[in-house]
């Protein structure tokens, strides 16, 4: 009998101890499959979203604003502080050909090109060999550009060609000025070059001719 009652407990022990391993992997088995799996679609979705960006960012610096509008704000910009500091103030509308001038004469003092006046002995002479007090002004191409340049600003932000100041005809006489004194002065030419047409080179005649 007790032999009996030892196999029966020793059954019931393996049997007990075989039902708590199927247990334990079956936990186990379900903790594993309660682990979401990544989404794809989300995945997909950040990739081409980092991509678009990425393209955005390369098309918007491949296209900088060019130098010459850069330059016009600057001019405009200048041009503007002008008037406000102009006593008394002036307004846009208000503003004429002889307020341009005075815009023009009052950049000469930050010029950099040597005028000789004509008391002066390199009066003429394109390249002087020692310096000389004559004064310094703005360039005759600078202020011609620059004058082009507000022209067409002032009818961007709404002007009206009819009335642009720097379209008008005292400042286009001024500039003629300008050209035409800095040229003696400076023993320089302002004329346009004509462009050379290709010289056709002439047929050499042939090696056996005499």
């Amino acid at each position: 009998m007790e032999i009996m009652e030892n196999c029966y407990k020793e059954k019931s022990k393996r049997f007990q101890e075989q039902k708590e391993r199927t247990g334990r992997r079956g936990k186990e088995t379900i903790s594993m499959d309660t682990i979401p799996a990544a989404d794809s679609s989300n995945s997909e979705n950040t990739n081409s979203n980092n991509t678009n960006s990425s393209a955005a960012t390369s098309s918007s610096a491949s296209a900088p604003s060019s130098r010459y509008e850069n330059q016009k704000r600057r001019d405009w910009n200048t041009f503007g502080q002008y008037l406000k500091n102009h006593r008394p103030p002036l307004s846009l509308s208000r503003c004429s050909g002889a307020h341009v001038l005075e815009f023009l004469r009052y950049l000469d003092q930050f010029g950099k090109t040597k005028v000789h006046t004509q008391m002066c002995p390199f009066f003429g002479h394109p390249n002087p060999p020692a310096p000389c007090p004559c004064p310094l002004r703005q360039a005759w191409g600078s202020l011609d550009a620059l004058i082009g340049r507000l022209r067409a600003a002032f009818e961007e932000h709404g002007g009206k060609p009819e009335a642009n100041p720097f379209g008008a005809r005292a400042v286009r006489l001024y500039l003629r000025e300008v050209r035409e004194l800095q040229a003696k002065a400076r023993g320089i030419s302002y004329e346009k070059k004509k462009r050379k047409r290709p010289q056709q080179q002439a047929q050499l005649p042939p090696s056996g001719a005499s």
